[in-house]
């Protein structure tokens, strides 16, 4: 997905939401194992784009295997402000809640909400929601600053939809969406005319 994101530098709303549909997906599937699994390490790069038989987009997660060495940035388009983390940290400082850049260990999965939210944030916009040239400056922005606005970077989406990306990356977890189930809700009446498989997360977070 990274590739692609550098590539063409944005996509479609309807099909960045297939994406991040198809991801919630999958995390919800890690988030209900016992005990949970939560990824911390959300980011394009990890995010592996491919087709079903009949065509249709189909995104593969990967990367579990979360460490203290991170690989270098690998693109160089809009999205390469997106800085890769330094030994000292475990994730990308771009895609880290604040909870998770005070402590790697302190993260629940609503953490993985905040890193879907940018992620979703950076296909609609070709840019980050925070922004520095340092990896301290930015650290500093994701526990202190709010995001950019996201409809002036895009201002062909909606602002509802703007809403609930905003909703992802509040700095309070206990603000976002309590489940990766209730953003794919949230995410339904913005849905395009093709089908997105979502279903059974809808019917988890109604009951």
């Amino acid at each position: 997905l990274r590739q692609e994101l550098t590539k063409r530098g944005t996509l479609p709303w309807h099909e960045a939401l297939e994406h991040v549909v198809r991801i919630a997906e999958a995390l919800a599937v890690a988030h209900e194992q016992e005990p949970p699994i939560v990824h911390r390490d959300l980011k394009p790069g990890n995010l592996f784009l491919t087709r079903k038989r009949d065509g249709a987009p189909n995104i593969k997660l990967l990367d579990f295997g979360i460490s203290k060495s991170t690989l270098a940035p690998t693109s160089t388009g809009p999205s390469a402000k997106a800085i890769t983390a330094d030994r000292e940290l475990m994730g990308s400082p771009g895609y880290m809640s604040p909870e998770q850049v005070r402590s790697s260990k302190d993260v629940d999965a609503r953490t993985d909400v905040w890193s879907l939210g940018v992620v979703l944030y950076e296909l609609l916009t070709g840019e980050m929601p925070f922004a520095s040239d340092t990896v301290a400056d930015l650290l500093v922005e994701v526990l202190h600053s709010p995001p950019r606005p996201l409809v002036r970077l895009a201002p062909d989406v909606d602002a509802a939809l703007e809403a609930v990306v905003v909703r992802c990356l509040q700095k309070r977890r206990e603000d976002r969406y309590a489940s990766i189930a209730e953003l794919a809700s949230a995410l339904v009446p913005f849905r395009s005319a093709s089908p997105l498989v979502i279903p059974e997360l809808v019917r988890v977070h109604d009951a």
